[in-house]
């Protein structure tokens, strides 16, 4: 879609949040844009494994569109499992799933929109044998067919990317905009039957505000890591409002706030989550999480690959 030949290295949302609760973190200490570390032959092997389980899942489905989320970055002291989300499209009753995303490109210096396969979204999604690697995928066969079509329509979905980044961007601002709040923002825009306009990002907010949108709540507290997103790229505090800062916390799109305001708008939407340790994959359809340790419920499907 954007002419790119390779995966950009970019962050995703909410990246310098978790930095923020690292009491190691300290300014000009790390390098954000750093290239990602390259997999071994047994991690590359896991993420093939995992990405085949997950797109048989999905072709089992019958659905042409999804909204997928996975893990990345250890969010848990927020109470959190995912921190990317992007909208997974399959070319043709029958062929392959793609999936379209907002990435800050660091080599360009701008966000932008990116289309991978499901293998090389997992590759972010931790190393699936000491950390497990979590995917979800929300399907909403009641509600496709427009943001279907909006999210196909290369044009109006690059209409919907913010001109500036922020991993931390305030969920009803327009001044920046995360990875996360993209996909919010399409869904305003589809299910609110939203017209162009040079003000469509703010439409798309003020419908998600009035139809029960609720926002991932960060609370940083302390004053002097307040002080410090102020000076880290890619944090900023310019658009939150002055209460909140006051009070020292951050209204985030995330997955999670994604994925709530989906289930309470579309009663037929159905999840499914994909849990991988070591050489198991546990898939459980339905809301109901599973645990950080991929334990199966008597209901769960449990894949074992052989060594």
């Amino acid at each position: 879609m954007t002419g790119a030949r390779r995966r950009p290295r970019g962050l995703s949302a909410l990246a310098l949040i978790a930095l923020l609760s690292w009491s190691r973190c300290e300014a000009g200490q790390f390098r954000y844009c750093d290239p990602p570390v390259e997999l071994d032959a047994a991690e590359q092997d896991r993420v093939l494994r995992l990405a085949a389980v997950v797109k048989e899942t999905l072709d089992a489905s019958g659905g042409m569109i999804a909204i997928v989320a996975r893990s990345g970055l250890d969010l848990g002291r927020f109470g959190l499992r995912y921190s990317h989300a992007g909208v997974s499209l399959r070319t043709g009753p029958s062929g392959p799933w793609s999936i379209r995303q907002l990435y800050f490109d660091c080599d360009e210096r701008r966000p932008r929109l990116f289309d991978e396969g499901v293998t090389g979204f997992l590759v972010g999604a931790g190393d699936g044998e000491v950390r497990p690697r979590f995917l979800s995928a929300v399907l909403i066969p009641g509600a496709q067919g427009a943001l279907d079509r909006l999210v196909r329509d290369a044009p109006r979905a690059l209409g919907l990317v913010g001109a500036a980044y922020s991993a931390n961007a305030y969920a009803f601002g327009q001044r920046y905009q995360n990875c996360n709040q993209w996909v919010a923002e399409m869904l305003g825009v589809a299910w609110g039957a939203l017209d162009d306009g040079a003000d469509l990002r703010a439409r798309a907010q003020r419908w998600l505000q009035h139809e029960g949108f609720v926002p991932t709540r960060f609370d940083v507290g302390n004053p002097l890591l307040m002080g410090l997103a102020a000076v880290l790229p890619f944090l900023h505090l310019g658009d939150h409002p002055p209460e909140d800062l006051e009070a020292g916390r951050f209204r985030v799109s995330m997955p999670q706030s994604i994925e709530a305001f989906v289930r309470a708008r579309e009663p037929a939407a159905r999840r499914v989550e994909f849990c991988q340790i070591g050489r198991r994959v546990v898939i459980r359809q339905g809301w109901t999480p599973l645990d950080p340790g991929c334990t199966p419920g008597s209901s769960d499907t449990v894949v074992e690959f052989a060594r």
